[in-house]
């Protein structure tokens, strides 16, 4: 039976009684009963004195990218303050009023430009700063521990999507990632993670026999988690990546494609673990809202063998080859920023001509490299 550190009542307690406890959480955050964290904490007589909402609102409300409010929670009556402002996205000593302790409760995707994590490196560095120990309540990563994918984040890469040096695939959970974030760059916090029960490094998420709560919206469903550290890159095209659909991150296309076309040239490919059906998408959101697309519907034969950053850059190599007149790069969203393919691959190579297999040559050795690193950090077994 897989428990994430939230299930772990008698473990978390003893750290928690007693303490003026602020809650870092979202929308995932809920137990295998479907209890919110903050009813399971206010339950077991923990004193809740301040919640933090990072991207999306504490509830998952708002879309990806708006700015979140900071607001009174109408349940608690307590101040929800914002770790998505448009100024900052960090902590400030205010928040810290009347706060002896800080908890993380967060669901991970697996994927480095999940914005949870950049989150997570700033409440590491905030709370050493303003003296606040951090308990993480440990949670599986949906797409497991063993499999890495994708290039290394360069230097001059390093965003909001992508706040650590770690390809995009990475195989730790939030709890292990905390504790490399703040060995490495000797942050200090006062660190402590309530690990996983029972999860193994080769579990996908469907052996856990937990409930899937989204942890974003945009991520309904497993499927949609499992592709998203690939298809997400085409956020940094004039490729829909299918948000505004039913099928975000499954289903991908633009007015400009034959779909017959681009199934037949992925199906070619051979790639383990998928097929492609030829499409059709009008996205009711983001690009090309209301307007007709075609491409592809990725059908997933076999998640273990799935390798979600390899069929995002052969993708983006197919319709570069087919359509390479209305293929195109997304510029920079703000004036001085890299254009986002470069924040989400992790370097210039696709955006500077390189195929997906120079990419991918790279980011081989990228991911041996990183799976060495890792080591030191990782809380639970193998096989």
């Amino acid at each position: 039976m897989v428990r994430n550190g939230i299930d772990r009542c008698t473990v978390w307690s003893a750290l928690l009684k007693g303490k003026r406890v602020g809650l870092l959480t979202t929308g995932s955050g809920f137990d295998a009963e479907l209890r919110s964290t903050v009813d399971v904490l206010r339950k077991e007589g923990i004193k809740l004195t301040a919640l933090y909402a990072p991207e999306h609102g504490i509830h998952g409300a708002s879309s990806a990218g708006d700015t979140v409010d900071t607001t009174i929670d109408h349940r608690t009556g307590l101040t929800v303050y914002s770790l998505y402002r448009k100024d900052s996205k960090r902590f400030t000593e205010n928040m810290f009023t009347d706060v002896d302790l800080v908890v993380y409760d967060i669901a991970d995707v697996g994927a480095r430009f999940f914005t949870y994590l950049t989150t997570l490196l700033y409440t590491l560095e905030d709370c050493a700063a303003f003296g606040i120990p951090l308990v993480v309540l440990d949670r599986v990563n949906p797409l497991g521990g063993m499999r890495i994918e994708g290039a290394m984040l360069a230097d001059d890469c390093v965003s909001f999507v992508g706040g650590y040096p770690m390809p995009i695939r990475y195989g730790l959970t939030a709890g292990e990632y905390a504790q490399m974030v703040n060995s490495e760059q000797k942050i200090g916090c006062d660190l402590t993670i309530v690990e996983v029960a029972g999860w193994r490094r080769n579990m996908l998420f469907p052996e856990t026999g937990l409930p899937w709560i989204p942890p974003s919206p945009s991520l309904q469903h497993f499927e949609n988690a499992l592709l998203y550290p690939g298809t997400c890159l085409l956020e940094g095209t004039n490729l829909s990546e299918g948000r505004g659909t039913s099928d975000p991150f499954l289903i991908l296309g633009a007015p400009y494609i034959d779909a017959d076309v681009l199934a037949e040239a992925m199906n070619d490919c051979t790639l383990s673990g998928v097929r492609f059906l030829p499409a059709g998408l009008t996205p009711t959101a983001s690009k090309y809202q209301q307007n007709p697309c075609y491409g592809v519907k990725i059908i997933i034969d076999d998640p273990y063998q799935c390798e979600p950053v390899h069929i995002g850059i052969t993708l983006l190599d197919k319709v570069r080859e087919c359509w390479p007149q209305d293929f195109a790069f997304l510029p920079p969203s703000t004036a001085g920023q890299l254009p986002i393919i470069d924040l989400l691959s992790g370097n210039h190579t696709l955006r500077e001509g390189y195929r997906g297999e120079q990419y991918w040559f790279t980011a081989q050795k990228d991911c041996e490299a990183f799976a060495c690193r890792r080591k030191p950090y990782l809380l639970y077994g193998g096989m």
